[in-house]
């Protein structure tokens, strides 16, 4: 399979060519940038609130819905929110937007919904 025909790279002034959107060095420059705007796990509201939450909602849930669907038994280990919640306080409580899920079925919901792993959002 050919490869991709390499381009400039997008960070301004820089001249080195790449397959990927940035050259080496400034896509860790970017994905620097994007870990720092979106924050720590406990500015997100993922706190110890959450996690003692997250337990007893767990208990209570202890299967992934995602394998359910496939008559599939599988433990749930995640907390998803169905919409995501973007910062919204009120829809990050709303335990209507809960779901139990296993880790695999969360990373491909997670991956659909943002358009692949590692793309920046």
């Amino acid at each position: 399979m050919p490869s991709r025909p390499k381009r400039q790279c997008a960070r301004p002034g820089c001249r080195e060519l790449s397959t990927d959107t940035y050259c080496v060095k400034h896509k860790v420059q970017h994905v620097q940038q994007i870990e720092q705007q979106r924050g720590t796990a406990a500015q997100r509201g993922y706190d110890h609130k959450w996690r003692k939450t997250r337990i007893g909602f767990l208990r209570k849930h202890p299967l992934c819905v995602g394998c359910l669907a496939v008559d599939k038994l599988t433990p749930a280990t995640v907390v998803d929110h169905i919409t995501p919640h973007k910062g919204d306080k009120q829809l990050f409580w709303d335990r209507k937007n809960w779901q139990p899920l296993c880790k695999q079925c969360h990373d491909i919901k997670t991956a659909k919904e943002d358009g692949g792993f590692g793309n920046g959002n």
